[in-house]
């Protein structure tokens, strides 16, 4: 039984490199390879761009890490994630709103603020992984919300968050830790 452990803590502490690269047909989709593992995914409206800014649809070129889990408790059943978690509430929301000293941050609804309801019926947000970027501190402006977040169908372009269908979330999920990078080509 403490073999079991070891390896477990072992494998949770191993950094772990996820590339993310752009379709060159196709800049608003993508793949998504960890090791030999490839998964389709859908990108920004405006594919991978350099200098992100708010509200432009593009996917950031970056180095990204994972940060928190949420997810609808109602639509996702399966709970074992190594990164910190909690269930999306009817009245969790997500600030744009540049000119706030809240930008970027989860907040609570209802709000006079610029914002993206979390709790969605389009499915979209049942499982949504949040990443670090533009935090501590963020830079009013340079974008919200890079996300990795259920994906539409076809696969059709996100506002620059990273979508997968439910098989490759459920692939993913368990291979997110804080030690974990997604590289953004």
């Amino acid at each position: 039984m403490a073999r079991r452990k070891d390896v477990r803590i072992d494998r949770m502490t191993k950094p772990i490199t996820i590339h993310v690269f752009s379709d060159p047909l196709n800049r608003r989709r993508g793949l998504l390879r960890i090791g030999a593992l490839t998964l389709h995914c859908a990108m920004g409206r405006s594919g991978v761009i350099t200098a992100k800014r708010e509200g432009d649809g593009g996917t950031p070129h970056a180095v990204l890490h994972p940060v928190a889990v949420y997810f609808r408790a109602d639509r996702w059943r399966d709970r074992a994630f190594a990164l910190p978690s909690r269930p999306i509430a009817q009245l969790d929301g997500w600030c744009d709103d540049v000119g706030s000293h809240r930008y970027n941050q989860r907040i609570q609804l209802p709000s006079g603020l610029s914002h993206e309801n979390l709790w969605r019926s389009d499915r979209l947000y049942d499982i949504v992984i949040e990443t670090d970027w533009n935090r501590r501190p963020a830079i009013r402006g340079r974008g919200s919300a890079i996300f990795i977040h259920l994906v539409r169908p076809n696969f059709s372009p996100t506002e620059g968050c990273i979508a997968l269908d439910k098989k490759g979330m459920r692939l993913l999920l368990p291979l997110l830790h804080r030690r974990t990078r997604l590289i953004v080509h």
